[in-house]
């Protein structure tokens, strides 16, 4: 069962051939990284449930074939799409941002681990082409949900952070707020909002849950909050199988 979870309607719903969701805390879903398993939805209904090892890359694993529960995956991705009904790609965060997509036209979902490096790095433009070179189409028809991350109330960020930003993303200046002379706040979730737009994706398109990760431990783990990774929240996304 996944139990208590965050769905964005806006961004999808069972109805459009799609199940996805982002983990709380309380949230009872286990996702070993490398290995596949069957997991099984409030509705009971059953996905095979794919995470891998995250490194704050930018490589994407496709997934364009069925998967047998147990299967092993050796390597390591930040983002994980798939065109196989019933298959679950998933994220694991504690402050970074999961990010998922859904390509309604040629039934493509995608789930995206994105911490300020990956972030910097392109991560989410590199899934956004990756989908479009594996299985054709256009930007303009994804469908984006960026999920419960740090919040730019919280994530403050030094010298060598801001000099890569500003090497990788000409308006970097929309995306931070200073607080000295080599400090600022930075808002990771606008930054990939923005990725995106220029990545072709239509702004109507592009939906978010904004809440900070670090603000709310009730609900989340943070690994700023608390010093240590003590536990992650798992997000995934699936297309449904047709009847």
């Amino acid at each position: 069962m996944i139990g208590p979870v965050i769905t964005v309607p806006s961004f999808a719903l069972t109805k459009d051939g799609v199940d996805h969701f982002f983990g709380t805390k309380h949230s009872r879903v286990g996702a070993t990284a490398g290995a596949a398993s069957d997991l099984k939805n409030g509705r009971g209904a059953r996905a095979r449930l794919i995470s891998v090892k995250q490194v704050h890359g930018t490589d994407v694993l496709i997934l364009d074939r069925p998967v047998c529960e147990g299967q092993s995956f050796d390597g390591a991705w930040d983002a994980l799409m798939t065109n196989q009904p019933g298959i679950m790609v998933a994220v694991r965060t504690a402050d970074c941002v999961p990010v998922l997509l859904h390509d309604p036209v040629r039934r493509i979902v995608a789930a995206v681990h994105a911490g300020w490096r990956g972030a910097v790095a392109g991560i989410v433009p590199n899934t956004i082409a990756a989908m479009n070179a594996r299985f054709g189409g256009e930007a303009a028809a994804l469908r984006m949900a960026i999920g419960p991350s740090v919040g730019a109330c919280c994530y403050e960020v030094d010298e060598p952070v801001l000099s890569k930003l500003r090497h990788a993303f000409p308006d970097w200046q929309l995306v931070i707020e200073e607080q000295s002379l080599r400090k600022a706040r930075l808002n990771l979730r606008e930054l990939i909002r923005r990725q995106a737009l220029v990545s072709g994706l239509a702004e109507h398109n592009i939906a978010a849950a904004n809440a900070c990760t670090m603000c709310h431990p009730n609900l989340f783990f943070s690994y700023r909050r608390e010093g240590v990774v003590k536990s992650t929240m798992v997000s995934g996304i699936a297309l449904v199988p047709r009847s």
